[in-house]
């Protein structure tokens, strides 16, 4: 099993690298393979490569920091990409969100991650309060230990639903069909 974890920051090692680095040691812990992989820059071509990452992965972490009380343009225009380009790769995976912030911002941050998520019928992996780090820098990030340990929760729960998915497998369980979405026009 595996689980791709997107870096929204521009700062390649900044405080959303160091978020995800504590929910992949944990997931590490619980036997499941990761991959940090740098969503700062939205190009195509970056976007095209994580694409293909994704089809080989079982589940989704977005990470972002707040940049003016919501995630930074280059993780939402990389979504956008992503979504429009990977589309059935995201069908029922498994999906969290990760903020990272200096002080606020963070729950706004999180509610627009989520919805990509939730339009691709990804189940939704939560921790044991929001998801998210506070500090203005990698080392205050790594002094914040409720924050780290909502990070450690977060890989737990999402190591331990991986592994219900993959039971569910083994016994037959399939993923549900979707049905063709409906699209209307609401015109007066």
């Amino acid at each position: 099993m595996k689980v791709l974890l997107l870096n929204g920051s521009p700062r390649k090692q900044g405080c959303t690298f160091t978020a995800l680095s504590e929910v992949a040691k944990t997931l590490g812990e619980q036997g499941i393979e990761t991959e940090i992989f740098q969503a700062g820059n939205p190009d195509t071509e970056n976007v095209k490569t994580a694409a293909e990452k994704l089809k080989q992965a079982d589940a989704l972490i977005v990470g972002s920091p707040v940049y003016w009380a919501s995630p930074t343009g280059q993780i939402i225009e990389f979504m956008d990409k992503l979504c429009s380009m990977a589309g059935d790769a995201l069908l029922h995976k498994p999906a969290a969100a990760v903020a990272s912030a200096r002080r606020a911002g963070t729950t706004a941050t999180l509610d627009v991650l989520l919805k990509y998520f939730t339009y691709h019928q990804m189940p939704v992996v939560s921790s044991n309060y929001w998801t998210m780090v506070h500090g203005n820098a990698p080392e205050e990030v790594k002094q914040d230990a409720e924050g780290l340990q909502i990070m450690r929760t977060l890989g737990q729960n999402m190591a331990w639903l991986l592994k219900c998915i993959e039971a569910g497998k083994k016994a037959g369980v399939e993923i549900p069909t979707t049905e063709e979405k409906i699209m209307t026009n609401f015109i007066r």
